[in-house]
This record gives structure tokens, sequence and C-alpha cells, in this order.
């Protein structure tokens, strides 16, 4: 072969088997990629060009070509093809591993500094207040959901820690009438007593899952206010249960209505207190949790709640008997709440509503033990009001059952009738200062009725003025004064409980006390996160 048909054959071969392959492939991959992708190409190319130059220099291309042999053309033409395509490995290499520039990334719904579990305060208080909202909290959730408080696809981890210091006295030896402390001798002692305790501490999480689907759940630990035996530092008394457990349905932006499953607190009444610490009255007589399920109407103005209630002896203020007995094998309980808003103007607001709750817990026969079987149910209604006028809050409620209680009249004190069991409220509140931290000023009044006029348990009387100071949005320190006439604890109110010194039961005597009088001087504070 001469000179010239050597020349020819390199230039055919080149041309087809490393500028047809490689670079007419480099070629179209650029196109296709970003300018930062293309000056990687153009880099890799260039060191192609490069390596077939420096191949290619050493061979005659005069008349010496001919004693070059054929074969070491073909096998450096060889060696360039696979030096090629290891380049283009390493291209496809650079472009998996991510070095190249890529398509900014779109964060996923209800990620954010702390990911997937967020911590809100400002949720974590209202969610988890026992004196606001108490049966409404589905509504308080689906609201913050709607105004983006709480992001989908994310888990709202929340907490709060109630620690109160009081001194308590009684002109009744035993005998203490203050509610948010189980009324027992088991506890309280002689004339004065006094405490540094943890009240109550709660953990629980909020999870909205997509647009239209939230797990709620909340523990709550309470050795003052536990039904169990002993005294508060008894196991017994010092158990974590859940609270609430349920699974709401919602998305309060493209319709007003939601459903919730589990257990919830009974759409009874409003229940609420404008007090910073204590309970009303109402709340204790009447407010109810229970297994269930809800269906609500959640409008600007008009709001309906619907629950059918487990029925049995419920966790509290429920009970409907299953064929004579307090088993919770049927659902045949329910409670319904209407209310109405009415707009003042600017954080002014009127609201009026009625309740009904078909199997109160008032249907025990004598002696009165709490939880036990009832013989029929006991229906009650519930009618309340509030007025917010700028800083200043006003409510008022009442609570009765249709029926009377058949354990309050006691066979052996005939004199004393069977009675309904009432109970309501009027309280104020004044926001005296507003910002940087919030200070309140209250007063309520509450009454509970189970007897008759002068019977022992006629009535329980609850008169409350506290303050309030929010240190924090989610911190608040409070001060109570609390006077309380009667003493009428649930359980044996009408007899039943007290034995002579050979253990038998006097049935015309009880416990109950209506010349008791208590007074407790009380501190404390609530943080949550």
């Amino acid at each position: 072969m001469d000179s010239k048909g050597g020349r020819q054959a390199v230039r055919i071969g080149l041309r087809t088997r490393f500028d047809g392959k490689a670079a007419g492939t480099a070629i179209r991959a650029e196109h296709r990629e970003a300018e930062p992708r293309r000056a990687v190409r153009r880099g890799k190319c260039a060191s192609i060009g490069a390596a077939v130059l420096i191949a290619f220099a050493p061979l005659p291309w005069s008349g010496a070509a001919d004693a070059q042999p054929l074969e070491i053309l073909i096998e450096r033409l060889d060696r360039l093809e696979r030096e090629n395509w290891q380049l283009r490995e390493e291209i496809d290499a650079l472009k998996a591993s991510g070095v190249a520039p890529a398509k900014p990334a779109v964060a996923p719904r209800g990620t954010g500094e702390s990911g997937h579990v967020r911590l809100n305060s400002a949720h974590g208080y209202a969610v988890l207040d026992p004196t606001a909202g108490i049966n409404r909290k589905q509504r308080l959730i689906l609201d913050r959901k709607r105004r983006g408080n709480l992001a989908p696809d994310s888990v709202h981890v929340h907490g709060a820690v109630t620690a109160v210091a009081n001194y308590q006295t009684s002109n009744r030896a035993d005998k203490f009438g203050y509610l948010m402390r189980h009324p027992t001798a088991s506890n309280q002692v002689g004339k004065e007593v006094s405490e540094a305790a943890i009240h109550s501490a709660q953990l629980g999480f909020t999870a909205p899952l997509g647009d239209w689907i939230v797990g709620h759940a909340a523990m709550l630990f309470d050795p003052e206010q536990s039904f169990g035996a002993g005294t508060n530092t008894d196991l017994e008394r010092n158990q974590v249960q859940v609270r609430r457990a349920y699974v709401l349905f919602g998305d309060l932006a493209r319709a007003p209505l939601f459903a919730s499953l589990g257990k919830m607190a009974v759409p009874f009444g409003l229940t609420d207190t404008v007090n910073p610490f204590t309970a009303s009255t109402v709340w204790h007589a009447f407010g109810g949790l229970a297994n269930g399920a809800t269906v609500g109407y959640a409008g600007e103005r008009l709001n309906l709640t619907a629950m059918a209630v487990q029925g049995g002896s419920q966790f509290r203020a429920a009970n409907a008997p299953v064929k004579g007995t307090d088993v919770p094998s049927r659902l045949n309980n329910f409670a319904l709440d209407a209310n109405y808003t009415v707009r003042l103007g600017k954080d002014r607001t009127f609201l009026a509503g009625a309740s009904y709750l078909h199997g109160s817990a008032y249907c025990q026969h004598f002696p009165i033990a709490h939880f036990m079987p009832c013989g029929d149910n006991n229906p009650a209604y519930d009618v309340y009001g509030r007025l917010v006028l700028d800083d200043l809050t006003l409510k008022g409620e009442f609570a009765q059952t249709l029926d009377v209680w058949p354990g309050t009249f006691n066979p052996d004190m005939p004199r004393f009738r069977a009675s309904k069991v009432t109970s309501f409220d009027i309280g104020a509140r004044y926001r005296l200062v507003s910002d940087p931290a919030p200070f309140d000023l209250s007063a309520e009044f509450s009454r509970f009725v189970a007897g008759p006029d002068g019977a022992p348990w006629e009535k329980q009387d609850q008169f409350v003025v506290g303050a309030a100071w929010f240190a924090r949005p989610s911190v608040k320190l409070f001060a109570e004064y609390t006077r309380v006439h009667g003493f009428v604890p649930l359980n044996f109110m009408s007899g039943g409980s007290i034995r002579d010194a050979d253990g038998k039961v006097m049935a015309d005597r009880t416990i109950s006390d209506a010349s008791a009088r208590s007074n407790v001087f009380l501190v404390g504070v609530n943080a949550a996160f």
C-alpha cells in the first residue's frame, strides 16, 4: 500500500470508528445538557482529540509509511476507541453521581427546619388547655389546619405541665369540698392541709395526614384527680392514661363538615371556665368523656354537632345501661349540640347554644356508687351563652337532668325526696393588660345541686377569684382564692358508707355535710409546648 492509500485508509478508519461513534455521540449529548455540563464534555472531547494527534504524530505520512505495519495503526485505533468509551462511562458516572447541576428539588410538604416532627407552643397550649374549648378541640384543630398553622404530612408534638401549691382550711375535719382535688379523707386529714405537687402532666400529638385526615392523641397523668384508691402517692393513683385519642376527618377549606372516631369529649354544653385553673361545677357534673363517633357542621356562625356515644358507664359523665348492666357493648347513647355566634363588631361576639345528652351519669339507685349499672338512662339538657366585648368576657351556663336521680332518695331518710341534678355557673374575666404579657382578672360562681332543701347533700357552692399572667404565650402563672360551701362527694352522697364500731352500715347517716366550709389559697403554673 502506497503512502496516499495509507493516509486514505487512516482517514476512513478515523471517520467511521471515532467520528461516527464517539464524536457524534458526544455532540448529541452536549445539546441535551446544561451549559456547565457542556464545558465538561468539551474538555473530554478535547482530551480525545489531543490523544488522536499524539497517537498519529509519529506516523510518517510520506513514503516511509509503507514501513509502518498496518496492524499497528489498527491497534492504536482500537486503543483510542477503548479510551473513548472509558471517557463516555466517566461522563455517565458523573451524571449519575449528581456532580453536574440538577434541577432544584422540591421540599416535601410538612418539612421545615425540624423536618416532619414539629413543635408549636401556641397549638400545644390551646389543644391541651383544660379551661377553654374543652369539648371543641376538633374544631380548634381544623381551624388551625385551615389557617396553615398545621402543615400537612407532619407530626406536631405537644405537652403541658401544671404544678400547684396551696393551703386549705375547713370548719369540718377531713371535709374539704375543693373539686380540683378529689375530696377524700385519704388525702386531706384534719382542718388544715397544704401541698406543693404536680396537678397534671400531658403529652400528645396532632398529625395532619394529607388534606383531610388528622390523627390526635393526648396522654394524661393526674394523681390529684385520679379515681384510683389511696393517697396521691399510691401507685394506683399515679397511672398515665390516654385521655383523648381519635382520627379526625375534614377540610374546612373545602367544606364545613367534619367527623371524628375514637375517645373524645362529649359535645354537651360549654363546660368552660373563666378561672385560670379551677373548673366550674358544671364541668365537674356534666363534662363527659367517652368512646364514640362524632359528625358536625362547622359554619362561620352556626355550629352543629352530634355524637353517637358508646353505651354502658363511660369514662366520665355518660351512662346508658345495656340490658341493665354497665357493660359498654352497644352504641346506645348520644349527644347533640347546636350553637350560634353573632358578630357585634371587631373583637365583639355573642355565643348562644343548647345541648342534649340521652344518658347522663345520674341514674344509679341507692346507695350511690359511681360507674355502677343503672336501671334506666337519665337524659340531661344544657343552655349556655358567652359574651365577648373587647377585653371583657362574660359567660353563663345551666344544665339539668330531665328525671330525678333515683339514688338521691335514701329509704332510711324518707323525708328527703329524690332530686334532679342541676348545675349552673356565671363568670367574668377582664384582660387588664394585653401586651407584651397579658394579665387577666376573673371571678366565677357555680353551684351543684343534688338534693331537696335541707338535705345534707342538697348543694355545693363554689366561688373563685383569680389572676393570671402569661409570662410567655404558652406559660401561664396564676393565683386563686376559692370558697366552697357544702361537702357533697358523688359516691355515697345520700348515705351508705358510714359504719358503726361493729362494721355495720348505718344507712341513716351520710358523709355529705351542708354546713361544711372550705377556703383554698392557691398558686400555680401551666407551661405548655
